[in-house]
């Protein structure tokens, strides 16, 4: 594992899925859905992740309401403070 990748808690794209499903309505989040559901099945994989973080980004995407109902892809989207990476630092 690189110091860009991060460990992928599959419990928790479930628990997202789920709730999204569940709390949200509407063709908005249908891509966003898709996205976590392939990250699930290969939770290593950085364009998997990549695609995860485009379909939260795109236009259209109630980001309030997904991150209220599934706070975990916080830990998804969310760049790691920790790791060694300075082209973002000011």
């Amino acid at each position: 594992m690189t110091s860009l990748q991060k460990k992928i808690d599959t419990e928790g794209i479930t628990s997202s899925i789920q709730q999204l499903r569940t709390y949200l309505d509407g063709a908005e989040i249908e891509p966003l859905i898709s996205a976590l559901e392939a990250l699930k099945e290969d939770p290593d994989s950085a364009p998997r992740l990549a695609d995860t973080n485009e379909a939260f980004n795109n236009p259209g995407i109630a980001q309030g309401a997904v991150l209220t109902y599934a706070p975990y892809l916080i830990v998804l989207i969310s760049d790691d403070p920790y790791t060694n990476d300075t082209r973002n630092k000011h």
